[in-house]
């Protein structure tokens, strides 16, 4: 459905026509200076971006993609428009997880669409922000790309900072001394963090290109004064990268760690357990020797020999648990 539609003219809002058609000839007629019509869409019906991409001339392929969406973030340029796609990301405390939405922007003569899949993409602020800012808006349809894009890096950057805090703690409580709340299911926790990341990595990875490449002189439809904004762009962009791989690489680590402190663990725990065998195998050994019915065995007949031979292992035993104990063991 269409959300909003309007004609700015020397970077100030205006109602123009109701059809798309006589809006857009308005928009381009040769006494409307550097105006043009913004059109923003939420999850349109194929039906309903039929008639936005016939006014417009959008291409097929890029209609196509818009409508199904599941994009990566990419920059195509096609003869009468640009189309640019960019996936939005929202981070949900609550459930520590990280969603991606997509939004689509079209840019061509004297003409700004936009269509958004999910409710992350921050259009409507974006929109206000803009219409207060006049002198921005008279930069035509780039402006339009540049406040879109800057917003949803800036978010990006937000995200990034909050992932951090939350591996920070997951770290805290992996690597918590035994018995002060560190759980058995760490490695699970570990994973379920590096999907969220992965999904995070996916959303600003991809997009490194279309801004380098929106960076540079040359691309079509875009303000031949708008480099330096959106190498500003770039540069959060790469700065979010970087702390995305910062993240997944120290997300290995410390699943690399935990597997090892737990091995490290059970083979505490497995000496524990050959230490007390060993001491339950002393007496267990003494005592099979007496347990055997042999006539020829002249402790037997000894009036000391059972509380000589209870004191025999009790001695062994005490032994065997001095030892164990110095060598940390037990």
């Amino acid at each position: 459905m269409i959300v909003d539609s309007a004609i700015y003219r020397d970077g100030r809002r205006t109602e123009g026509p109701t059809d798309l058609s006589d809006a857009l000839d308005e928009a381009r007629a040769a006494d409307a200076g550097d105006a043009f019509l913004w059109v923003g869409l939420h999850e349109p019906t194929e039906k309903e971006f039929s008639r936005v991409s016939s006014e417009f001339g959008l291409h097929p392929l890029a209609v196509e993609d818009a409508l199904r969406a599941h994009q990566r973030p990419k920059l195509e340029v096609y003869d009468d428009s640009l189309f640019v796609v960019i996936k939005p990301v929202v981070y949900e405390p609550e459930s520590d997880t990280v969603s991606a939405d997509e939004l689509m922007v079209f840019i061509g003569d004297s003409f700004v669409v936009t269509v958004r899949h999910g409710e992350s993409a921050p259009l409507a602020a974006v929109r206000r922000r803009l219409e207060a800012e006049p002198e921005v808006l008279r930069h035509g349809p780039t402006a339009v790309l540049y406040a879109v894009s800057d917003a949803i890096v800036d978010h990006y950057i937000d995200v990034g900072a909050e992932l951090q805090v939350d591996l920070e703690e997951l770290e805290t409580q992996v690597f918590a001394p035994s018995g002060t709340g560190n759980s058995t299911n760490s490695a699970a926790r570990i994973y379920t963090f590096k999907r969220q990341v992965l999904e995070f990595r996916r959303a600003t990875g991809p997009l490194s290109s279309p801004m380098t490449r929106l960076a540079s002189a040359g691309v079509p439809f875009v303000h031949e004064h708008a480099q330096p904004f959106f190498r500003d762009v770039s540069d959060h962009l790469t700065r979010v990268n970087e702390q995305v791989e910062g993240l997944d690489r120290l997300l290995s680590d410390i699943l690399s760690a935990h597997l090892a402190q737990m091995g490290v663990r059970q083979n505490d725990d497995m000496r524990k357990i050959s230490a007390w065998a060993a001491m339950a195998a002393v007496p267990t050994m003494v005592a099979g020797v007496y347990g055997m019915n042999f006539d020829h065995m002249p402790e037997l007949h000894w009036p000391w020999t059972y509380p000589a031979v209870i004191a025999l292992m009790g001695f062994a035993v005490f032994g065997l648990h001095r030892l164990f104990k110095r060598r940390g063991w037990l």
